[in-house]
């Protein structure tokens, strides 16, 4: 059911262009790689111009983690995801307990 809705949003998300064209993460045939690709052809462009060039690197490890639900759920309101959808989403969120379970050269994912 989680990859029915997450492939409907991403439609309407695209549709709407409410996905910047730099997003990498959590799109299909994008991903951290991509990124650095593109970054390093941005840095080489901008070098090969003699233009400066500045780079910070910022670790967001388990920014997920710590999203404020109520701004999360408003924010989807605003963007146009409400009604059944926005209460699906809401129970998803606050009603889900998961944990990793380590076996003999497996990890689990418990959810």
């Amino acid at each position: 059911m989680e990859r029915i809705i997450v492939c409907h949003m991403l439609v309407y998300c695209k549709k709407n262009k409410l996905i910047s064209p730099e997003q990498h993460g959590f799109l299909s045939k994008r991903s951290t790689v991509t990124n650095l690709l593109e970054c390093l052809n941005d840095w080489c462009c901008a070098l090969a111009n003699r233009e400066s060039v500045v780079i910070a690197y910022l670790d967001f490890q388990k920014a997920f983690d710590s999203v404020c639900h109520t701004k999360l759920f408003s924010r989807l309101n605003d963007l146009g995801i409400s009604g059944v959808l926005l209460k699906f989403i809401k129970n998803l969120l606050l009603n889900r307990t998961s944990a990793l379970v380590l076996a003999t050269n497996y990890l689990i994912l418990l959810t």
